[in-house]
């Protein structure tokens, strides 16, 4: 790559010379055969690497100019420090660090694109503190003082990082390649951008160093290393791929999908995403005019911002090589780019084309040159008007203090380069664009990045449509805005946009887990638990939902849980409640003809008394059903356990006290037995008043304490709201279903004692039945009970109740019913006492 110098002048239209130029003796440098020249007072100085060359390592052995052959591949150090020390020197005499005359005095360089361009410059040109414009990507530079008399024409690197990782973020790209400079600054952005990045969930298939440009000698050694750059990419998995490159590495990647042409590799995708750096501009060589560009189909780069100066397209439009004079670079490219030959050239005479110096420049390809004013010729234009700003500028702050009769000639004439730095920084003027520039106190131009989409044609020209901007200023969430509907994909992408993940997303519903030995956006998705939810796409952890919902059947939302109680309703509630209703029936109507036989022997013979009590408790037992079914309130639930609990006790402390009686009346037949004092109606009523007085102590302690309260319940059931009666207390609700218990045993075992005694009305052997089943239900309630979940824990509370008091009702006095109804013959007190005897 050979710089050569520009030089422009900027201040005064008319050369004029104060001193003679001196006669100085010089020896023959090395040439630099492509450079401009205009002749002035003051001068603005360019230095561009544009043209490439092949060259041998130098080895010292012969002139290093004779080592150079006129065409591609390398760039040297050693040409920009000639072309830094030939600015400085005379016109036409190249003399390091001595300049001969007043004329031609630099007073800035402009320096470009290539980051070690402005390095190597900067070792030269400092010395002198002569202002330089970096129009490119800024090179590293350790030493603060060179980097003082920079002026950036490239905005904020920092910032288009963040404008980078903000596009990778709004596209949800978190799986990319990375291309890279191996150079300082590229290194640079290595270290500025991979923390970053990982930090916001941006994940890297590779990162690797492009190869550096070689010596002719080594050539094979660099294709070498572009096939592994080439098989990279087509073994990457990511379909996006970041470039941070310079104009040079346009050139080597137009290459790359030829290589598939002549060797036996794999195609490169068409899909593939290329995001690039604003420091790369599409660049070519004249044999790559017909060579493909569709890889850049669907590219997205970063740009620094052009608008359409007045006059420009005219101006290129009337450029003729035939005219241009102290021009080195026009007849060149004119040579190249239309692939004829001037007179007295010897190139492409095989086709002995000549050129005319009448073809017409917008008859080109784009890929071969563009019309429109680039971002980087735009930053140099405004650089070019800065330094006349602030040349201006320095002329009327110095006409201010003293007057002069040549209107500030002598000023400019007299001006040290160091003087022009304070009213470059303090810069600020609309162009011909009207566009404002101004620069920061870092001597950073203010500006924003434009973001472009690439859309290439088959003729090989291609359209750069601008679809968004990254403005520095602007809070890092809102830096970027983009119009993704105006972005051109690649032709395999058939969706909204493209996507690259390592992993598939995790759909709503599933949760992202980490895959050993693999970058963290590299994952499997598991079904959350139940009772939980992910409600977005590749959430780390599924979240439960609140109480009061519960997740839906693709857990991927929260849905609000219904409600749910025993209502008069369901089917459930029906049933229960015509069972209780037909119990109840049944027992009023047994409790009826028992009334109406009160006086038959099958009446008298156990207790009538007793029996009336017991019928009225299992009468009321059934009716407590109702208490558990329908929405619990306040006074339901305060009266539900309790009158269950009374009614029971009642009920079994009458059994209880009907098989002691019958106990007692055959003890009492023995001679000289003292439990006849017993047998009277006081006994058999204080046995059941006590154990009713308990078990009322029982309950009002509880009611006292911790009474039963309506609650919702929210974690018994995973879609529904059990309204329900909450014990208050599960120590005195177990404690009133213990005393019941114990009562059944007590009467279970004194009706087992009971049942072969000898009477012909002994119903011990139906009431050790009955109570087996009422023990048996019970002792079955209190497992079910705790292993149930919602309304169900009523339901099975409730069918203890109708089962237990049922199993009461029928086997104690299903067969005396038998005997009233259908064999009166045998309710009489004659059968009772033959069967006695």
């Amino acid at each position: 790559m050979v710089p050569f110098i520009a030089l422009v002048l900027v201040a005064l239209s008319k050369p004029v010379s104060l001193t003679s130029v001196a006669k100085c003796v010089i020896g023959r440098p090395l040439p630099i055969k492509h450079k401009y020249y205009h002749s002035g007072d003051l001068l603005v100085g360019g230095i561009s690497s544009q043209l490439y060359m092949f060259s041998d390592l130098i080895t010292f052995k012969r002139h290093p100019s004779e080592e150079l052959v006129d065409d591609i591949v390398y760039f040297m150090a050693s040409w920009t420090y000639l072309a830094s020390m030939e600015l400085l020197s005379t016109h036409g005499r190249f003399i390091p660090n001595y300049k001969c005359d007043y004329q031609d005095k630099a007073v800035s360089v402009i320096a470009g694109p290539s980051s070690h361009i402005c390095q190597f410059m900067a070792t030269i040109i400092s010395i002198y503190k002569i202002p330089q414009f970096i129009y490119g990507s800024s090179p590293v530079l350790n030493d603060n003082m060179q980097a003082a008399f920079f002026q950036h024409m490239f905005p904020n690197e920092d910032k288009q990082t963040m404008g980078i990782l903000q596009l990778l973020l709004h596209f949800s790209w978190t799986w990319i390649g990375l291309f890279y400079l191996s150079n300082e600054s590229g290194e640079s952005f290595i270290q500025s951008i991979v923390p970053m990045f990982t930090h916001e969930g941006i994940c890297f298939d590779f990162i690797e160093a492009l190869p550096k440009e070689k010596f002719s000698t080594n050539a094979d050694e660099m294709l070498t290393e572009w096939f592994q750059t080439y098989n990279i990419i087509t073994e990457s998995t990511a379909n996006v791929i970041l470039l941070h490159g310079q104009n040079q590495i346009m050139v080597f990647l137009r290459a790359l999908p030829l290589l598939s042409e002549f060797y036996d590799i794999s195609v490169l995708r068409n899909g593939t995403i290329w995001i690039l750096t604003a420091e790369m501009e599409f660049a070519s060589l004249p044999f790559q005019r017909i060579w493909n560009i569709d890889f850049l189909h669907g590219a997205i780069s970063f740009a620094v911002p052009s608008k359409e100066v007045s006059g420009f397209r005219e101006f290129i439009q009337t450029r003729n090589p035939l005219s241009e004079k102290g021009d080195g670079f026009i007849r060149i490219f004119w040579e190249l780019v239309f692939e004829c030959s001037f007179p007295k050239t010897v190139l492409n005479q095989e086709d002995g084309k000549t050129c005319s110096g009448e073809e017409r420049l917008e008859t080109l390809p784009g890929s071969v040159f563009e019309m429109s004013m680039t971002g980087q010729s735009y930053s140099v234009y405004n650089a070019v008007y800065a330094v006349a700003h602030a040349l201006q500028a320095m002329v009327s702050s110095k006409l201010k203090h003293r007057g002069m009769a040549d209107g500030g000639k002598r000023v400019l004439l007299d001006l040290q380069s160091w003087q022009l730095h304070h009213f470059l920084r303090s810069v600020s003027f609309n162009n011909s664009a009207s566009e404002k520039i101004s620069f920061d106190q870092n001597g950073q131009i203010e500006a924003n990045f434009d973001i472009i989409s690439w859309v290439t044609f088959p003729n090989q020209s291609f359209l750069q449509v601008k679809v968004g901007k990254v403005d520095p200023k602007a809070p890092r969430d809102t830096m970027l805005s983009i119009s993704a509907g105006d972005i051109t994909w690649p032709n395999m992408v058939n969706q909204e946009w493209p996507l690259s993940l390592c992993s598939d997303n995790c759909h709503a519903g599933y949760s992202k887990i980490k895959v050993e030995g693999k970058s963290f956006c590299c994952y499997d998705c598991l079904p959350c638990p139940e009772g939980k939810i992910s409600n977005q796409t590749d959430m780390d952890d599924c979240i439960p939902c609140p109480e009061d919902q519960h997740p839906s059947h693709g857990q991927d939302s929260c849905i609000p849980k219904a409600i749910s109680f025993l209502s008069f309703e369901e089917p459930l509630g029906i049933s229960f409640a015509t069972i209780a209703v037909s119990f109840s029936f049944i027992t009023a109507l047994v409790l009826g003809i028992f009334i109406k036989h009160r006086t038959t022997p099958i009446v008298r013979a156990n207790n009538s008394n007793l029996t009336f009590t017991l019928l009225t408790s299992l009468l009321l037992s059934f009716l407590c059903a109702f208490l558990f079914i329908g929405q619990p309130s306040k006074i339901s639930c305060l009266f539900q356990q309790v009158a269950f609990a009374l009614m029971f006790s009642l009920a079994v402390a009458c059994i209880l006290s009907k098989t002691t009686i019958v106990i007692l009346a055959f003890m009492a037949t023995k001679p000289e037995s003292r439990t006849r004092k017993w047998m009277g109606k006081q006994f058999s009523t204080s046995i059941v008043l006590s154990c009713v007085l308990v078990q009322a102590a029982i309950c009002i302690l509880w009611l006292a304490t911790s009474p039963p309260f309506p609650d919702f319940n929210t974690q018994s059931m995973p879609e529904e709201i059990v309204l329900e009666c909450n014990e208050g207390s599960s120590v005195m609700f177990y404690s009133v279903l213990g005393f019941m218990g114990s009562l059944a045993l007590i009467s279970f075992t004194v009706a087992f004692l009971a049942r072969k005694l000898p009477d012909s009305y002994n119903e011990a052997k139906f009431i050790t039945f009955s109570m087996l089943v009422f023990c048996s239900v019970w002792l079955s309630f209190v497992p079910t009970y705790l292993s149930i979940k919602g309304k169900y824990m009523v339901a099975v509370e409730i069918f203890s109740i109708l089962a237990s008091g049922g199993s009461l009702l029928f086997c104690i006095f299903s067969p005396k019913c038998f005997i009233i109804i259908l064999r009166p013959e045998l309710n009489k007190r004659g059968q009772l006492m033959r069967r006695r005897n």
